[in-house]
């Protein structure tokens, strides 16, 4: 296999340094624990559930299954690590964005990113590389639709308050010198994960499965809110693209995304007309619906996401275009429903 990450000053002279995937069973983790098998690390999955060991690894594979809001199980899971990729989030419901100020959520979102900079001051060493999953959403409304990171924050949902109040332990840290943060904020991550373990609860997916159900797709109002649809393989090789630029990087969040936007009415008629074709039947309507009483403002704000700045110091760019990408999602869903 390629090796598609360079460990190279990572670690100890001679010795493969060691990966930590904190939620590594998850969607995005699996998908970055895949590519980080590619390469001559000691590479270590943990999460709550066991993962799976990807298929013919370079790297040294270790799996652990641990209960993260315990800090001596996180102290034990981070223990000598020279990169960590905190991946871990917890959903109250099956759409994250709904995810409430509930004390379980904001235990696990922000209370383990405060708990990992307090037991990785405890075991010193030198500060680890640390890459943490944030959001775009975590700016909250703004005039623009398009952002570039510029922008003040003013989150509106619990989910993002959890995303940014972790992203600031983590960047605080940083300042402190315990270790060497980075918060990517991503968009909307789509795409399909053939590891058992992992998931993709977003709307694509979501739309996909009722589409080859024969089942309409719904849209609020006339669908013209804008979403930037980032492919998992893209989301986590710019993961791995801010571990190789630590040095350039560290202590600031940093957006990433196409720099494209779709409207939900578009892209839900490119999916049924995928699903059509997977499946041979007429394509399922797309029809638009009133919201419901709980949408916010925000429900309703189109983002296109602006990674100049990424690209300018990681060369980042993503290489799965919406169309290989949608093919690709309901073509997997397709099999596995019929296979």
């Amino acid at each position: 296999m390629t090796e598609i990450f360079d460990p190279v000053g990572l670690g100890a002279p001679g010795t493969r340094p060691r990966v930590t995937v904190l939620g590594a069973s998850g969607f995005l983790g699996s998908t970055a624990a895949t590519l980080l098998a590619r390469s001559p690390v000691a590479l270590r999955l943990v999460a709550r559930r066991p993962s799976s060991v990807p298929v013919d690894p370079v790297a040294e594979v270790e799996v652990r299954s641990a209960d993260l809001t315990d800090r001596a199980a996180l102290a034990e899971a981070v223990a000598d690590s020279d990169v960590i990729l905190h991946l871990v989030c917890h959903r109250s419901s099956a759409q994250a964005w709904r995810t409430g100020d509930d004390p379980v959520s904001e235990r696990v979102n922000v209370g383990v990113a405060r708990d990992l900079v307090e037991v990785v001051r405890a075991q010193g060493g030198p500060p680890p590389v640390c890459v943490f999953a944030g959001s775009t959403s975590q700016v909250g409304l703004v005039a623009a639709a398009r952002v570039d990171g510029t922008e003040e924050d003013h989150p509106v949902s619990g989910y993002d308050r959890h995303k940014l109040a972790a992203e600031r332990a983590l960047l605080e840290g940083t300042r402190e010198g315990v270790l060497r943060g980075i918060s990517l904020r991503l968009p909307t991550v789509y795409g399909v994960c053939p590891s058992p373990t992992a998931t993709d609860g977003g709307v694509v997916t979501a739309m996909a499965r009722r589409a080859l159900a024969g089942q309409p797709l719904t849209v609020w109002r006339d669908g013209a809110i804008g979403r930037d649809l980032l492919h998992v393989e893209d989301a986590a090789r710019a993961l791995l693209a801010a571990v190789a630029h630590a040095a350039e990087l560290a202590g600031r969040h940093w957006l990433v995304g196409t720099g494209r936007s779709s409207s939900l009415a578009e892209l839900f008629a490119s999916i049924a007309r995928m699903a059509s074709e997977a499946n041979g039947r007429p394509p399922v309507p797309v029809v638009t619906v009133e919201p419901p009483e709980h949408a916010s403002a925000a429900d309703f704000q189109s983002l296109t996401v602006d990674s100049s700045a990424f690209w300018k110091v990681t060369g980042w760019e993503p290489v799965v275009t919406p169309e290989e990408g949608l093919a690709r999602t309901v073509g997997f869903l397709a099999g596995t429903a019929t296979g």
